[in-house]
């Protein structure tokens, strides 16, 4: 892995295109990775709403740099697309998404190829999702979260046995209080946490306030409090749903500008996915033993 103190070269190719027959657009796809490096560990990233490959460079920039293969597909709700509302798509693009997520990790060769010097350098091994807001909702089926149905039963089990850890940022709760207008038009956001088994770290804001939910900025710790298993909660002071930029840099839908906010975000789940992805890497206890000694911290950390 590389060191934090360290410029690295980071090599980039999109958009990488993987056939997707049944889907009506074939899934395009960015891959940025270190130009040095074996075993490389992969974070396969979905974006929020209407955002595409190109976004959230405050992340995958970074983590490419620090010797992850960052695998970033665009979804057939980005913007890039315009795909109109009335498409027939539309009511099962959240689970699309997740078969995104499922037809990346299949394509690794494929994507592995379209990186000029890249072949022969990823670690099959160590994988991980990440992502943001209904980005988040995507990673977390992959670590086993489900969907209920009208009737209260979890949906099908869409988890991946090849994904060892997640990094879930601004993701919804639970749909016991949502508003009028998400329950009848976004039935997909009645999750089960109950079988989340995998190893995540779950990043919320307390100032995210949510026009899809009745509840405050506590609702975005659900996806810790009520699943089981290795779970951390970094929970950020004064971060709303943009989390203090990760989106973008200046982009308009930040509400909440904070470099130092981001720069945080960076190391810590880095060094989470670092401990998660190899046993024996120590990054992770010292990240959470330098936010515990920050006199004027950004934020508090909790682990089960």
């Amino acid at each position: 892995m590389s060191d934090s103190n360290t410029a690295t070269t980071v090599l980039s190719a999109k958009p990488v295109v993987l056939p997707a027959p049944h889907r009506g657009e074939d899934l395009q796809v960015r891959v940025s990775a270190p130009a040095t490096g074996d075993d490389l560990p992969v974070i396969v990233f979905s974006h929020g709403f209407g955002w595409s490959m190109n976004g959230y460079a405050p992340l995958a920039d970074h983590w490419a740099a620090q010797g992850f293969v960052v695998v970033q597909p665009t979804h057939l709700d980005s913007r890039s697309l315009g795909i109109p509302h009335e498409d027939p798509r539309t009511p099962r693009i959240w689970r699309i998404r997740i078969e995104d997520l499922t037809r990346v990790l299949d394509g690794l060769d494929v994507l592995e190829a379209a990186v000029p010097g890249l072949a022969g350098r990823v670690g099959r091994g160590r994988i991980a999702v990440a992502g943001h807001s209904w980005g988040a909702q995507t990673a977390s089926a992959l670590l086993g979260a489900r969907v209920l149905g009208a009737d209260g039963v979890p949906g099908e089990d869409m988890s991946d046995a090849r994904v060892g850890a997640g990094v879930l940022l601004a993701l919804p709760g639970l749909g016991d209080d949502l508003t009028p207008f998400a329950a009848e038009n976004l039935p997909f956001m009645r999750p089960s946490f109950d079988t989340m088994t995998t190893r995540a770290l779950v990043v919320a804001g307390d100032d995210d306030r949510s026009h899809l939910s009745t509840r405050g900025p506590d609702w975005f710790t659900d996806p810790y409090t009520h699943s089981p298993g290795a779970k951390s909660l970094l929970t950020l002071f004064g971060a709303e749903h943009s989390l203090g930029g990760i989106p973008g840099y200046e982009v308009a839908e930040t509400t909440d500008e904070s470099p130092a906010r981001v720069a945080l975000i960076q190391r810590l789940t880095t060094a989470f996915l670092r401990d998660a992805l190899f046993a024996e890497d120590t990054d992770w206890k010292a990240a959470v033993a330098a936010l515990e000694g920050d006199l004027d911290p950004l934020g508090e950390l909790r682990s089960k």
